[in-house]
């Protein structure tokens, strides 16, 4: 059996509250301590240096100048993992979340060492988008409420959000928000199930 697609054995052990709960103590020290965020927030200078360890832990970093950052990640994380996590299993949920939230801030890093933009990367948005589409995947009849009034299917809302990022990252428009990586989410999932699990996610989105 080809080694990329070796099954994980199933479990189910709420590992998306685990997830939740590391971020939120993460954002605790950070309240606490500065160097925190310097430490783990993916700097593109210090990860030249050798700081390889922050392509990783930039996802359970966010902006510890508001509230909000945090809150809607982590409210999208609960909504769309709890759901994904059941179908695919605990294990494979955290090896798919940390795989497209590390792939994410690998193409936003070459991509600022390359243009030479001095940005600082934090935030889970980047592996939340590669849940939104696994969610859409699954579940492609399932009916989303965005800002809890316009109901969407999750198909239609993984090609909204993904026009949007495109849009965002073509015209400059907010330029605080990390497009890019929100795309680089979603292209990693989708290779993601491609190469792990043999799914076309666009027949899935389809209904295919």
């Amino acid at each position: 059996m080809n080694i990329l697609r070796k099954p994980l054995r199933y479990n189910y052990n709420s590992a998306v509250y685990y997830l939740i709960g590391i971020t939120v103590l993460v954002y605790l020290a950070q309240m606490m301590f500065r160097h925190v965020t310097i430490y783990l927030a993916m700097i593109p200078d210090l990860v030249m240096r050798g700081w390889v360890w922050q392509l990783l832990t930039y996802m359970f970093v966010h902006s510890p100048q508001g509230f909000t950052h945090i809150l809607f990640n982590m409210l999208g994380l609960f909504i769309f993992g709890i759901q994904v996590e059941r179908r695919m299993g605990s294990n494979e949920f955290i090896l798919f979340y940390l795989v497209t939230g590390t792939m994410a801030g690998i193409v936003s890093f070459l991509m600022y060492y390359f243009t030479g933009t001095s940005a600082i990367l934090l935030g889970a948005s980047g592996a939340l988008y590669g849940v939104m589409l696994a969610f859409a995947v699954y579940f492609p009849d399932a009916i989303i409420y965005i800002w809890g009034i316009i109901p969407m299917r999750a198909p239609v809302m993984v090609v909204s959000f993904t026009a949007l990022a495109l849009f965002f990252s073509f015209t400059g428009m907010q330029r605080s928000v990390a497009h890019l990586t929100h795309l680089s989410g979603f292209a990693a999932a989708w290779l993601y199930f491609l190469i792990r699990f043999g799914i076309n996610p666009w027949r899935a989105l389809r209904g295919r």
